[in-house]
């Protein structure tokens, strides 16, 4: 799952919560912090330090195609969705 955040702090816990919530278990989170000004930075690392499948990749604001590019780059799996970090899903999303 690819997480581009950037000054979402107001919606990010509910983003996060709606994926950890998922019935299907067997992901992994890439968010890539495009960066931000407010709190949603830390609150990534909350995340990667509750669960596991959770990896934060911080980088200079390079727009949300910038950020799509570095989760690509980084995703070591055969499929890939997005989800919007000032959004959720419900949890048969996956």
């Amino acid at each position: 799952i690819g997480v581009p955040v950037y000054n979402v702090e107001e919606y990010l816990p509910q983003c996060l919560d709606s994926i950890i919530k998922q019935t299907f278990t067997d992901f992994q989170v890439i968010m890539v912090d495009d960066g931000s000004t407010d709190n949603s930075f830390s609150i990534c690392q909350e995340y990667v330090a509750k669960d596991s499948r959770f990896k934060l990749i911080h980088q200079e604001n390079r727009g949300l195609a910038g950020a799509r590019n570095t989760i690509i780059k980084n995703v070591k799996t055969e499929f890939i969705t997005w989800i919007d970090s000032d959004d959720w899903v419900e949890p048969d999303y996956l």
